[in-house]
């Protein structure tokens, strides 16, 4: 499955231990094979159950992948796109979007206050 990966993505991935970077990188070659197989056959049942792909509520067109039950859970947001070749052909492609794990610290919200 081709990929492209957003920058908050990338910076994400930095972040990661090298042990969450392996199980990651484990479940993205499950991911991949299952991603091909949904290309093929539109099928969705053709996403393992340990990685639970799910649409992102109130957020159309994106999704998520869960994984690790045993430990904290991985989980990143993707949606698919279309990548085209040297050639102009176009196919389905996956980008990457936001990778965290559980035991990250909460990422810092900034509010605005207004006063009347």
């Amino acid at each position: 499955m081709r990929f492209e990966r957003t920058e908050p993505f990338k910076a994400d991935y930095q972040r990661l231990s090298e042990n969450e970077r392996e199980k990651f990188r484990s479940a993205i070659r499950a991911f991949n094979a299952a991603a091909d197989r949904f290309v093929e056959t539109k099928i969705p049942s053709s996403w393992p159950a340990n990685l639970r792909v799910k649409a992102v509520a109130n957020a159309p067109g994106i999704f998520e992948m869960t994984w690790s039950f045993s430990g904290p859970d991985g989980r990143a947001t993707w949606e698919w796109t279309t990548a085209t070749d040297a050639d102009g052909r176009r196919s389905p492609a996956v980008r990457w979007r936001r990778l965290r794990w559980s035991s990250d610290p909460p990422r810092a919200v900034t509010a605005q206050c207004h006063s009347f």
